[in-house]
C-alpha cells in the first residue's frame, strides 16, 4: 500500500541520509525486525542494546513508509481523552497508557542525546484549545482528570491564548508541559546507523513473503528467495498490518499536511508549543527544526491511493483557511502539501503484543495520533517479553481487547 502523496516535506529535506543492499543470501539471527520505519528503528535499537543479533528488514527504502509522512508531534495525550479512556478501559489502564507515552517522550530525548541526534528533536509544551463553546466543558472534565492523575496541566481562557500565542477563535484550553517534536525520517536512518556500528544488520526493498515455523527456529522466505533463520520475529509493519491479520483490528484514515517557506521570525515565538483543536477532525500545529510552520488535519476515511491523492490540493486550501483563521497576523505561503495514511483504533491504543496466528512473534503497531510515543513503549514490553517478564500494559494493549 502507498501510504504517502507526492513527496513529503522530510524527503526533500534529507535526501538519502543512507543507503543499505537488498538480501540475497542466506543468514541468520536471534531476532528479525520487519519494517523500517521508526518503529522498527526504534525496536531494533532496543534488540541490539539488549544484546540479541538482529536483522532488519523493508520492503521499500529504509523510512519510506509512513515515517516519511509523519509530522512527527509527540505528545502524552492520546487521542481518546483520559476521561473517556478510563469509562473505557478502567482508570488503571488508562492511567497507565498516559503515564507511558509521558514517559515515552523524556526517553526518546535521552535516546537522541545518546546517538548525538540531528534530527532537531526539541521539547515543547502542548496546548489542546477548544475549538467550539461546547467544547469548554468536556475539555475542563478532561483537565481534572489528567490533574487527578497527576500530569502537569493549567487551564487557559481565550484572553489568555490569544494574548500569550496570538491565536484567535478559540474558546479556552489545556496547557500541557509535556511534548516535543523532532524529525522521524532522519531519526530512523540515525538509529539504523549508530546501531549498525554495534551489530545491526539492515536491509531494504527486502520482502517477507512467507515464514515457515519450527520447534525453536523458523524460516523467514524472502522475494529475493534468501531465507532468514530466526528465533523470534517482531512485526513494526503499520498498516500493512490489516493485509496480514484476518480480523478487522484497524480503520485507516488519510490525513494531510502543509508546511510553509522559512519565516525566521514568525516561528520565533512557536518553537517550543505543540498545538490542536477540539475540531473533528482536529486540526494541529507545530513549527519545524529549520523554522517553518506544518499544519495537518482534514482527515477522511481512506479508500485507495488515487482518490486520496486526488484531494491533496482541496485540502491544502482547507487547512490554510484553518491556519489564516487562527493566526491572521502570520504569513503562510505553502512549500509542501501531501497525504499520509494512518491507523485509528475503537480506544486510540495501539496493538502491541502477540498474536495467534504467528507463533514467536511480536507486533509493535502504533496506530493513532501517538505512533511514536507508542513505539518507545513497545520497545519497554518487547524487551521485557524476549526475557521472559510481564508487562502491566499487556491486556490493554493487546488484539481481541
Amino acid at each position: 500500500m502507498d501510504l504517502k502523496s507526492y513527496e513529503p516535506f522530510w524527503l526533500i529535506k534529507n535526501g538519502l541520509p543512507a543507503s543499505y543492499p537488498s538480501l540475497k543470501h542466506n543468514a541468520t539471527c536471534d531476532v528479525l525486525v520487519v519494517g523500517g520505519g521508526i518503529t522498527g528503528s526504534l525496536i531494533a535499537h532496543q534488540c541490539i542494546q539488549d544484546g540479541y543479533d538482529t536483522i532488519l528488514i523493508d520492503k521499500r527504502e529504509i523510512a519510506n513508509g509512513s515515517s516519511s509522512a509523519t509530522t512527527s508531534m509527540l505528545q502524552y495525550e492520546i487521542d481518546t481523552p483520559l476521561y473517556k479512556l478510563i469509562d473505557m478501559i478502567g482508570e488503571k489502564g488508562a492511567v497507565a497508557s498516559y503515564e507511558a507515552c509521558y514517559r515515552a517522550i523524556d526517553q526518546l530525548h535521552d535516546i537522541t542525546h545518546r546517538i548525538k541526534s540531528q534530527a532537531g528533536f526539541r521539547k515543547k509544551d502542548s496546548l489542546y484549545f477548544a475549538s467550539y463553546k461546547k467544547d469548554v466543558s468536556w475539555l475542563q472534565k478532561e483537565l481534572e482528570a489528567r490533574r487527578k492523575a497527576g500530569f502537569d496541566v493549567q487551564w487557559l481562557d481565550a484572553n489568555s491564548i490569544l494574548k500569550e500565542f496570538d491565536l484567535h477563535h478559540t474558546h479556552g484550553g489545556i496547557l500541557s508541559a509535556q511534548g516535543a517534536s523532532v524529525d522521524a525520517f532522519m531519526l530512523v536512518h540515525e538509529l539504523l546507523q549508530y546501531n549498525v556500528k554495534k551489530g545491526l544488520t539492515v536491509y531494504d526493498k527486502t520482502q517477507l513473503q512467507s515464514v515457515n515455523y519450527g520447534k525453536r527456529t523458523h524460516e523467514a522466505r524472502l522475494h529475493t528467495g534468501a531465507i532468514i533463520k530466526c528465533k523470534r520475529i517482531i512485526y513494526c509493519v503499520g498498516y500493512e498490518s490489516a493485509h496480514m491479520i484476518r480480523e478487522k483490528f484497524v480503520n485507516l484514515i488519510s490525513t494531510f499536511a502543509i508546511v510553509s517557506e522559512v519565516v525566521p521570525d514568525e516561528t520565533r515565538d512557536y518553537k517550543d508549543i505543540l498545538i490542536w483543536n477540539t475540531s473533528k477532525p482536529y486540526a494541529y500545529i507545530r513549527t519545524t527544526d529549520d523554522r517553518r510552520f506544518l499544519i495537518g488535519g482534514e482527515d477522511e476515511q481512506f479508500r485507495n491511493p488515487d482518490k486520496r491523492d486526488a484531494l491533496i490540493n482541496a485540502k491544502e486550501k482547507k487547512l490554510l483557511r484553518t491556519f489564516e483563521k487562527l493566526f491572521p497576523n502570520i504569513p503562510f505561503d505553502v512549500d509542501f502539501a501531501w497525504a499520509g495514511t494512518f491507523g485509528e483504533t475503537k480506544d486510540g491504543l495501539p496493538y502491541i503484543g502477540t498474536h495467534k496466528n504467528f507463533k514467536d512473534s511480536y507486533f509493535v503497531l502504533g496506530f493513532g495520533g501517538n505512533g511514536i510515543t507508542f513505539s518507545l513503549t513497545g520497545m519497554e514490553m518487547v524487551s521485557a517479553w524476549l526475557k521472559g517478564k510481564k508487562h502491566e500494559l499487556t491486556p490493554y494493549f493487546a488484539f481481541g481487547r
